[in-house]
């Protein structure tokens, strides 16, 4: 089986490759309808270089010469405030990079795995997310992902996730990390909550559901919620330095104000999954301290 990753270069998509190679085992995660030939993967990884998704031809031109059996559509532009200040080139990475994909793999008979957000919904739920649930997006990245899930067909895969951060690229903790380093409190908002999610586990996750070409929606995060605040008060404490260091702002005081407006709720329930008998990921604060861990001496680096 060929299977191509689109955005290889990003976090999430340097996870992917590596479990798609036989990398990162989560227990319970790499089993397939496909039996032991699910460890015969061939993995072409490309990054926004090699393959810049709003480019049509050039990935009609791709996926004609290298005909893999399945596409897991990783490349996004997921910088939530830069998608708001260029709305143009959020619309043409997510939304038209997604329908040229999704046009490419329809073509030569691929299945699809599009990776979508939790930014699809506005966050005034009082409880979490099912996959049921109308979106309703605040910002430009929501809608921009959003419109990438209806270039979708219903036998393709859509897989919603949270608060994503890994080893590669910059993400919350190594922020966090960074900011430790200097002098004084640390703030971050407590009215904004989530589901923190770690590309090891997630890529584990979509490896199976790719595999075994599961349609339809799924929401897929690590397990618990937080907010901001929380979650950086674990990140410290996991890293051995003081968590009381760590004061709460509501997202009205941040100074400056973000472009992007967040939801206040994003908190994702896994319900396909669990109705479909499939593992849940494990624990945020367990996915947390195995980053923490792997990051070591370097953690702190963008």
């Amino acid at each position: 089986m060929r299977v191509l990753v689109t955005g290889a270069g990003g976090q999430l998509g340097r996870d992917l490759v590596v479990a798609l190679a036989g990398g990162l085992p989560t227990a319970g995660w790499r089993r397939s309808l496909f039996g032991p030939a699910a460890a015969r993967v061939e993995v072409v990884g490309t990054t926004h270089a090699e393959l810049p998704v709003d480019q049509r031809e050039q990935v009609l031109t791709a996926a004609f010469g290298l005909r893999p059996d399945v596409v897991v559509h990783a490349a996004a532009a997921t910088a939530v405030d830069a998608c708001e200040t260029d709305p143009g080139r959020a619309y043409r990475v997510n939304a038209l990079g997604t329908r040229h994909v999704a046009e490419a793999a329809r073509r030569i008979g691929a299945h699809l795995v599009y990776v979508s957000t939790d930014y699809v919904f506005d966050g005034h739920a009082r409880r979490p997310y099912v996959e049921a649930d109308e979106p309703n997006p605040l910002s430009v990245y929501g809608r921009t992902k959003l419109a990438g899930e209806r270039e979708c067909d219903p036998g393709d895969t859509v897989v919603r996730t949270s608060w994503v951060c890994g080893v590669h690229g910059a993400n919350m903790v190594k922020t966090a990390l960074r900011l430790a380093e200097g002098d004084g409190p640390l703030r971050f908002v407590d009215d904004q909550r989530g589901s923190p999610t770690f590309t090891a586990d997630l890529a584990a996750a979509l490896v199976t559901l790719a595999l075994d070409r599961r349609p339809g929606t799924f929401h897929v995060t690590n397990q618990g919620s937080t907010s901001w605040y929380g979650f950086v008060r674990e990140v410290l404490a996991a890293a051995g330095q003081d968590p009381g260091r760590v004061e709460p702002i509501a997202t009205a005081d941040l100074d400056p104000p973000r472009p992007a407006p967040r939801p206040a709720n994003s908190v994702l329930d896994n319900a396909a999954l669990r109705e479909a008998g499939l593992p849940l990921l494990p624990e945020w604060p367990e996915g947390l301290h195995r980053l923490v861990d792997a990051l070591g001496p370097v953690r702190s680096a963008a």
